[in-house]
């Protein structure tokens, strides 16, 4: 069933008129002043997820679920997301728009060309990239060492084939050096459109992008390339929030999308707090599960942004918990009680992670028609045993009607008091902020440092950004640093095997162990099943 509206009457429900939209068609606009009168208000929610697995645990689903169920029990409600990337929709994930009846419309265009944003980020990219290699053939003024340019070409897609090549081959063509593709969504531009507050924010960030060292080891920022300008024109509409809506015609905010096992994995904080201050209660999601997109959620996004959250939604189902427990995928659709009760580790994990932060947290189950029910009364004992607030949703099959007890627990929760908390002080050194990460949410017995990231991190302490908060870049199928290992792991040590320094973002990103920037396609890309649209 599908109850979708004209925009413009989306954009009433949140008390938009038609000269405060640019439309694109009739099924989706942007917001034309997102940066003025902006007073941050409503209540803030969190939904993230138990530890990924090949099934997706449907954490877009639940919050578009949640934003239906919210409007179908009379509270207005604003849901933010991120925005696709080709990537993950041509390769393993597929589309990212929710799923059954708690989905977003217009689907499809959403999740490719959308209104342009990724195609402006991945020109702007591509453009320093450019101008810098010409302004080393052309003279290069700024001295810089063809070696150590740090600034990284990107494309929005899974391409392996990028992620070592040589650049500026032939005669005449400029100096040869590797180059290393990036996905447009582990771009520092991508993490700069995210924690920007409004253009001026967004133009002193380009700025002070790193782009490389002279070859005396000077530091050299996008300002001496005097090309902010020409970046703004590209950037300029894609600065700007998305509004589409849900099936059942409730607004929504798409607007940027970063990796969250990459980089920081948050929507916008531009939409965010144009969000807050038209809703008094505004849905966001982080990519990934609470020690990645969540914890970069709390300690990047919030402190950028000074936002406050209320509560945190954990997203489980059967299938995942119980291939955390043990199940093979050739086995996933069996009963199986006990591999159930030991995946519950997984959760618990999360649940607990969430709590360090000081907000409630609330266990989302999001049920399918195939799981047993003796395994769901089995999550419910569980549940009540814990102590833990949960909510049985229904919402892929029954729309916003399988989700009214899931909306009910969460304004029973918002109304108590919390008293939220960063994990960190960003004035710790490096070391030790990774540390409480590792330690505290991942559970690791202690970090080590390959050869290259200590001397990097020596660089970034003496070029004075150790005070930075820290980006973790790792697998996100493992509370590890190792993929293979499930469930809730214990004793293991995290790798550090690089350090970069995103200077305009304001953070230091910190690779674990064989986590890439440029992802690849599997074996049968997503794109392989996709069916013709005429």
């Amino acid at each position: 069933m599908k109850n979708t509206l004209h925009i413009l009457e989306v954009a009433k429900k949140v008390g938009l008129s038609p000269a405060d939209v640019i439309l694109y068609g009739e099924d989706k606009a942007k917001i034309k002043s997102p940066f003025t009168d902006i007073i941050p208000q409503g209540k803030l929610i969190l939904v993230t997820a138990i530890t990924p697995t090949p099934f997706g645990e449907g954490k877009t689903t639940m919050s578009i679920a949640l934003q239906d169920a919210m409007w179908k029990t009379g509270t207005k409600s604003l849901l933010c997301l991120r925005e696709p990337s080709l990537g993950p929709v041509f390769g393993i994930k597929g589309g990212a728009t929710g799923a059954g009846r708690a989905k977003l419309y217009p689907s499809d265009d959403i999740n490719l060309h959308f209104t342009g944003d990724l195609h402006a980020l991945t020109s702007s990219i591509n453009l320093i990239a450019a101008v810098i290699d010409n302004h080393i053939f052309q003279g290069n003024a700024l001295n810089l060492d063809p070696k150590r340019i740090t600034w990284k070409r990107s494309l929005d897609m899974n391409d392996r084939g990028l992620r070592k090549v040589r650049i500026n081959q032939g005669t005449g063509n400029g100096t040869p050096r590797c180059e290393e593709f990036q996905i447009t969504v582990a771009s520092e531009l991508m993490a700069i459109m995210c924690l920007a507050s409004d253009p001026d924010d967004f133009i002193r960030r380009v700025k002070d992008i790193i782009i490389g060292y002279t070859y005396e080891g000077e530091i050299v920022r996008l300002a001496a390339l005097e090309i902010e300008d020409a970046i703004m024109h590209l950037m300029k509409q894609a600065l700007l929030p998305n509004l589409v809506q849900t099936l059942e015609g409730n607004p929504v905010l798409v607007h940027g999308g970063p990796f969250a096992n990459i980089a920081h994995g948050c929507n916008s904080i531009i939409a965010t707090k144009y969000a807050l201050s038209k809703a008094p209660v505004v849905i966001t999601e982080a990519g990934f599960a609470s020690e990645l997109g969540a914890e970069k959620f709390f300690n990047i996004k919030c402190r950028t942004a000074n936002l406050k959250p209320n509560l945190a939604v954990v997203v489980a189902t059967i299938k995942a918990l119980k291939m955390h427990g043990g199940v093979p995928m050739s086995a996933i659709f069996e009963e199986n009680t006990d591999a159930l009760a030991k995946g519950f580790e997984n959760l618990v994990q999360h649940y607990e992670n969430l709590s360090l932060f000081g907000v409630k947290v609330l266990v989302a189950l999001n049920l399918f028609d195939n799981d047993h029910k003796s395994e769901v009364k089995l999550f419910e004992k569980e549940m009540q045993k814990l102590g833990y607030d949960y909510a049985l949703v229904s919402s892929v099959s029954k729309g916003s009607e399988g989700g009214i007890e899931f909306a009910n627990k969460v304004k029973a929760l918002l109304a108590e008091e919390t008293k939220f908390e960063f994990l960190y002080d960003t004035e710790k050194e490096v070391e030790e902020k990774i540390e409480i990460i590792c330690k505290k949410l991942y559970r690791a017995s202690g970090v080590k440092y390959s050869k290259r990231a200590q001397r990097e991190l020596a660089v970034i302490k003496e070029q004075g950004f150790a005070k930075l908060p820290v980006c973790m870049a790792k697998t996100p199928l493992s509370f590890s640093d190792n993929p293979n290992l499930k469930n809730a792991p214990r004793n293991f040590n995290i790798t550090i095997r690089e350090f970069r320094l995103s200077a305009g973002a304001g953070f230091i990103v910190a690779l674990t162990g064989k986590v890439l920037t440029m992802p690849g396609l599997p074996k049968v890309p997503a794109a392989v099943n996709m069916k013709e649209v005429r």
